[in-house]
């Protein structure tokens, strides 16, 4: 009977120790969770009751003394990348050397497996369709996090400049940011703001799976303090309006690349490609790019158009039928035709 009870108790040890093994790393803890840990001391902490006067005066030793002042505040180094940290981010290496990426578009699928497919396919990112499609934040993740290290980094397209759209995406462990329809700078700024932590830009360092060891959280360097040198922010000028500012937000530091939208170009100038007009506009947002050393992306088709380095390429869908054209070569659509049924030569 104890020998029984030895080997339950030892069976009861080994599976507490075997579950704390798979739990991922902790996150470092902050300094309030240090303080706690120690018992409650808060050796900086205002005196209970007491009014401490810290707008006006600032403790022994911190670096923004004097009057609080927001526009004066020094951003301090809590956050900063190690001096040697490099690029992991392979698309933004790709960009950074000019070289041309694509991204494959995951437009109607939810399953983990076909995104996973689709990732290792050949692509450099895959751009997840959020704009025109009805996926949900809860698939987005669990799509990406089952297979995180594929071979195509996750991107996706939100629905529009958006504080809970982006970092619902960022957060999920998004590399690739595209935001659509860009109008002003104010939007571009925006944009901006809700893609980078600061000082770049003001993203609320919430958590998520981006954050986790098994997705970015064991990357060289820590993700929260390397993330902003390895996202890439692609806008899209897909307007009149867009045309008229698009130098003005190519420039605004953090943007990546602004996106030379193929379909909505014509859809809002009334033009097609070819046509002088609408040649015009593409050319507007080409010379915006130039001018603020950006990269310049558009459709796959336009792979050979000088200066284009960044292209959005087709759907699972169209990828699944070139690949059964491919391997079927003249044996593809050879079905029989029975003479009667749905299947009947009509």
């Amino acid at each position: 009977m104890k020998k029984t009870l030895f080997v339950a108790a030892l069976a009861a040890v080994l599976a507490m120790v075997g579950v704390r093994a798979q739990q991922p790393a902790r996150e470092q803890p902050s300094a309030t969770e240090d303080a706690v840990a120690a018992g409650g001391n808060f050796p900086l902490a205002a005196k209970g009751g007491q009014d401490s006067n810290a707008k006006n005066l600032a403790p022994a030793g911190a670096v923004n003394q004097g009057p609080f002042d927001m526009k004066k505040w020094k951003y301090g180094t809590a956050w900063s990348a190690p001096a040697d940290s490099k690029i992991w981010n392979p698309v933004k290496l790709k960009m950074m050397a000019g070289e041309k990426v694509t991204g494959g578009t995951l437009f109607a699928s939810s399953d983990a497996s076909t995104y996973c497919a689709f990732a290792n396919a050949g692509y450099d990112f895959i751009w997840t369709e959020m704009q025109h499609d009805a996926h949900n934040w809860k698939e987005v993740a669990n799509m990406w996090r089952a297979c995180p290290h594929a071979k195509a980094v996750p991107g996706v397209r939100v629905a529009y400049t958006d504080e809970r759209e982006e970092q619902h995406a960022l957060d999920a462990g998004a590399l690739v940011l595209v935001v659509p329809t860009v109008d002003t700078v104010e939007e571009a700024t925006a944009a901006r703001d809700w893609a980078y932590f600061p000082p770049l830009g003001k993203r609320s360092n919430g958590g998520g799976q981006a954050f986790d060891p098994a997705v970015w959280g064991g990357v060289p360097g820590g993700y929260r303090q390397t993330i902003n040198d390895n996202l890439v922010l692609i806008l899209m000028i897909e307007t009149l309006e867009g045309l008229k500012n698009a130098e003005a937000i190519a420039k605004i530091p953090g943007v990546t690349a602004v996106f030379a939208a193929s379909g909505d170009l014509g859809n809002f100038s009334g033009f097609r490609q070819g046509q002088p007009d609408y040649e015009r506009a593409i050319n507007i947002v080409h010379d915006a790019a130039l001018k603020a050393g950006v990269r310049l992306c558009g459709p796959l088709a336009w792979r050979d158009r000088p200066d284009f380095t960044c292209f959005q390429a087709g759907t699972e869908m169209a990828a699944i039928t070139r690949g059964a054209a491919a391997e079927l070569g003249n044996l593809k659509d050879t079905q029989g035709k029975p003479e009667v049924g749905p299947y009947a030569l009509k």
